[in-house]
């Protein structure tokens, strides 16, 4: 079933507006440009601070780019469905009978522009080991990884070259560390310590 675009309502647009108004507001600034084709993982990391979502917002509106991210099924219901829609969200059914690596995969197929942004730390904590999920999804919907940088000590960001994923987790990871190395988190002891540590799902 092919996928149909969706106009946000008023009250999405004004939330959205009022984030990347603080976004501009601290004086952040977007540099790079967006890999195309525009379907790709994007890697979001290291997740060290709450402000890590308002100013990743503001980089990809200035960047001219709808990310997309998975959400609990559970979560697109009244009234909040035609919000998390709106954000960019994608409804998953993480029930132990559904596959959520192939349902992406799916909608990588479905769609003709799809960035869909993953958190591999899935915490804002100290992390051991990333969940390898974003990995699977890239492979299996033969498209790239793309690097999202966030540098705290020059408020800019962007997006770093697409990495095609080989199967070798630890030899792109490698690719992966070497582009976070320039970028400083809001908490760098949280740093990227955990790349190479892979957590199955």
């Amino acid at each position: 079933m092919a996928f149909e675009v969706r106009k946000p309502s008023w009250f999405s647009r004004l939330f959205r507006r009022a984030l990347v108004g603080i976004y501009r507001q601290q004086g952040w600034r977007a540099h790079g440009v967006v890999p195309e084709p525009r379907k790709f993982v994007l890697i979001a990391a290291p997740h060290t601070s709450n402000w890590d979502f308002v100013y990743f917002l503001g980089l990809t509106e200035e960047l001219g780019i709808m990310p997309h991210f998975m959400g609990k099924k559970s979560l697109f219901r009244w009234p909040w469905k035609n919000f998390m829609l709106d954000m960019g969200g994608v409804p998953v059914d993480r029930s132990s009978s559904k596959n959520y690596v192939q349902q992406m995969v799916d909608e990588f197929e479905r769609r003709e522009e799809f960035m869909l942004t993953i958190a591999p730390e899935g915490t804002r904590g100290n992390v051991k080991a990333w969940k390898t999920g974003f990995y699977h999804i890239a492979m299996g919907a033969g498209v790239p990884l793309v690097v999202g940088m966030m540098d705290y000590s020059s408020k800019s960001g962007g997006l770093g070259p697409a990495i095609w994923p080989t199967g070798d987790y630890r030899a792109d990871m490698a690719k992966v560390a070497e582009i976070y190395a320039t970028v400083t988190p809001r908490h760098p002891a949280k740093g990227m310590t955990a790349i190479f540590a892979k957590e199955e799902e």
